[in-house]
């Protein structure tokens, strides 16, 4: 697909190099669901997020920020924040036909808000195997070739649809307890699903969860990589999580996410990795901390982490 939109954001001001664009989302100010009492309110969320110094976000669960395109172009333009991606979830290798129509019923919405307000792209998260609260299966962890397969087509037609009806690349995104999680999975999505369609949305939290290395799906895989999540795990945490077979909500509550530069992997170094490749990225800190401990907590971190990454590597940018 010769005509594919690209994945790389504007050029720096000054046009000397492929910058590293560093944003943030709700997720850093723990944000999980579209509304939720233990959720700072999304105007907190905006103001705090330009308060400490970022311009760049993603929508979050759809739904928490206004969806009116209209009201929250006003809303971020008021902040002087611009809008990097919008999230969907997702679960192709199930035959649900239920289940197919109202993945594509969020879809459309996100993208038609997403691509109202300029954003870029789409992250595509996909299901998990087992129920976040109960800590039950409600499936195998593992993926026929059949399923494999029904991932990998899925994954292709949203890219289509994304790509030809929004102008909207596809960031897929491994996550924690789904069946693209550790590294043999990661590459096997990777090869199974078309370039021109699909893109890595690489995010270094959920890969070191996973066991898989950022640097070496970089190295791998330079052209499949096009968009960043930021974060970090605490070792120590992590060897209680796969003791203790803790789900991803549990783990949370454990505080396997932790802020930079305290966990892994060394974002030095993955930052380091991207600048070889000479081109642009959008890198948004997520630091999950479902629920925070106090609506006080996440803006000292966000900024606190937002010169952190600013220091790391010579192209890293906030706008």
């Amino acid at each position: 697909m010769s005509d594919a939109p690209t994945h790389m954001p504007q050029a720096s001001q000054d046009g000397t190099d492929a910058p590293l664009l560093i944003g943030s989302a709700p997720d850093s100010w723990g944000v999980w669901f579209d509304d939720d009492p233990r959720q700072p309110p999304w105007q907190r969320f905006l103001d705090e997020v330009s308060q400490a110094g970022y311009r760049y976000i993603e929508l979050g669960p759809f739904g928490y920020l206004p969806t009116d395109p209209a009201r929250l172009k006003d809303e971020l333009a008021a902040r002087d924040l611009t809008v990097s991606a919008g999230t969907v979830f997702t679960a192709f290798h199930r035959t649900s036909a239920e289940e197919r129509r109202a993945t594509w019923q969020q879809v459309r919405a996100v993208a038609e808000l997403t691509r109202a307000v300029g954003g870029q792209h789409i992250v595509v998260i996909p299901a998990m195997w087992r129920d976040d609260v109960t800590g039950k299966a409600v499936e195998s962890d593992q993926l026929s070739t059949d399923q494999w397969q029904r991932l990998f087509d899925g994954h292709n037609e949203l890219g289509t649809v994304l790509h030809e009806e929004y102008g909207l690349r596809q960031q897929f995104h491994s996550h924690a307890d789904a069946h693209v999680c550790d590294q043999q999975q990661i590459e096997r999505f990777i090869e199974g699903t078309d370039p021109d369609l699909v893109s890595l949305c690489l995010d270094t939290g959920h890969a070191e969860y996973g066991g898989a290395s950022s640097v070496d799906l970089i190295r791998r895989y330079p052209d499949r990589i096009g968009y960043l999540h930021l974060k970090q795990v605490d070792p120590e945490v992590m060897e209680r999580v796969r003791r203790e077979d803790l789900t991803w909500a549990g783990a949370n509550r454990a505080g396997v996410m932790v802020e930079p530069p305290s966990g892994a992997p060394d974002l030095a170094e993955v930052i380091a990795e991207l600048e070889r490749l000479d081109r642009g990225f959008y890198c948004i800190v997520e630091q999950d901390m479902y629920p925070v401990a106090s609506f006080e907590t996440p803006l000292p971190i966000a900024t606190r982490t937002r010169r952190y990454l600013s220091s790391c590597g010579s192209s890293t940018r906030i706008r």
